[in-house]
């Protein structure tokens, strides 16, 4: 069955969600297509924003032929043969035939250059997509060819309007009695992604096989989070001994008992357990649970993955001796898993935020003309090499992800942070 989310692909500019700056009334796109006369042109933006929808509307509204290749499985053979192909076309009185790209910026400098004659003489109008800065992943022969359209990822109200749209129009979700009652877990798992978001719509609706409510599928936060995850492939639990005493293993390291680890360890070289396995969970733990408290201790634990990738077996178990003592007996401090964790928990609830753009790269003209860069503080310009502007986006400013442990390395750090941020953050 044809997914959701291609049953109800816009068919016009007024259909498509979002992006009103390109395909609004008086738009610089819209006006170009409304002429007939659009140039080739490179379309940049997060996934699912609308890309390839927006190509399929030019194609169809201006009725010229439309080719399309996927960077991922094209090469330049593929690309010369729909050259060719285009040169049969007669000619009108418009653009010439599409050519559309996705992941354009796959394609290597042999692969874009092969486009580059076609372009310039008006045989195809390219149409590229990318989810990657053109500035970077675009040659610039390429580029000065085109016009870069930047499509802005989906606001919170485009996305729950393209919900809506979905339940009331679809075809087959119409027939169905659907509630749309909390809408926060779909947007979130979705990550903004247009695609996405009416993919998993379509799996919550098809999973539903008990509506409540006298047959109506009642759409809400905890039952789509309880599908999404069903819908993840479990681990394989087999060895269960195996997994008992590397447990074992760095607890007794987290709870700073070197006798216990070293027996630990001395348990799993016995059994025959890979040494690079053991290496990868010490280095994993130097940063969960000791971190700024001894930054040593993850140098430690990368010179010992080194070492036993070099050693092998028998000899690596003396070098994992040394490193899981070293590290049982270092000062604790989860301060950096608590910090990624409550950050990763905000990314969750609300989504991509857009970077601020006082601290975006700026290196391109494009990129300058977009705003990117303007106004930013370059910190070795002021005293004591700070200036207190803002790096988080507007609507998490002033959370404060990490709170360094009570030790004596991260007090310092303590102090440190709070004589800069004291009207900001509460260190």
């Amino acid at each position: 069955m044809t997914p959701l989310a291609e049953r109800i692909r816009p068919r016009s500019l007024d259909e498509l969600a979002g992006q009103q700056h390109l395909a609004g009334k008086g738009s610089i796109l819209r006006t170009s297509i409304e002429n007939g006369k659009i140039p080739s042109m490179i379309l940049w933006g997060p996934p699912g924003t609308g890309k390839t929808t927006i190509a399929n509307i030019i194609a169809n509204t201006l009725n010229v032929p439309f080719f399309t290749l996927s960077a991922i499985s094209s090469g330049v053979k593929d690309v010369r043969e729909v050259i060719e192909e285009a040169k049969s076309i007669p000619a009108i009185n418009g653009p010439g035939p599409i050519l559309f790209i996705d992941e354009i910026h796959r394609f290597n400098k042999g692969q874009q250059d092969a486009l580059l004659g076609a372009v310039e003489k008006g045989i195809i109008t390219l149409i590229g997509a990318t989810t990657e800065n053109p500035s970077f992943e675009v040659n610039s022969a390429l580029l000065s060819r085109c016009q870069v359209y930047v499509l802005k990822a989906l606001d919170e109200t485009d996305l729950i309007q393209l919900l809506q749209t979905a339940i009331q129009k679809d075809e087959i979700l119409k027939k169905k009695k659907i509630e749309l009652k909390e809408t926060a877990a779909l947007i979130n798992i979705s990550g903004g992604d247009a695609r996405k978001l009416l993919n998993l719509l379509e799996l919550v609706t098809d999973t539903s096989s008990n509506p409540s409510k006298g047959g109506a599928i009642v759409i809400t936060d905890e039952m789509v989070m309880d599908i999404a995850q069903k819908k993840i492939a479990l681990y394989d639990k087999s060895g269960e001994q195996h997994y008992d005493i590397i447990s074992a293993f760095i607890k007794s390291i987290r709870g700073s008992d070197p006798n216990a680890a070293v027996y630990w360890l001395a348990r799993m070289i016995e059994g025959g357990e890979d040494v690079k396995f053991i290496a990868r969970r010490l280095v994993i733990l130097a940063s969960e649970d000791i971190g700024n408290a001894n930054p040593t201790g993850l140098v430690m634990a990368n010179a010992t993955f080194e070492a036993v990738n070099k050693i092998g077996y028998p000899e690596s178990s003396l070098i994992l001796s040394q490193c899981a003592i070293y590290l049982a007996s270092s000062a604790k401090s989860n301060a950096a898993t608590v910090a990624i964790g409550a950050a990763m928990n905000a990314v969750k609830q609300h989504g991509d935020l857009p970077v601020p753009l006082h601290i975006r790269n700026a290196p391109t003209k494009l990129m300058k003309n977009l705003g990117y860069g303007k106004n930013y503080e370059y910190s070795h310009s002021y005293e004591n090499n700070f200036s207190p502007q803002e790096y988080l986006p507007e609507k998490l400013s002033g959370n404060k992800f990490y709170d360094p442990g009570k030790n004596a390395r991260e007090e310092e750090l303590r102090k440190f942070l709070k004589s800069l941020w004291k009207d900001k953050y509460n260190y």
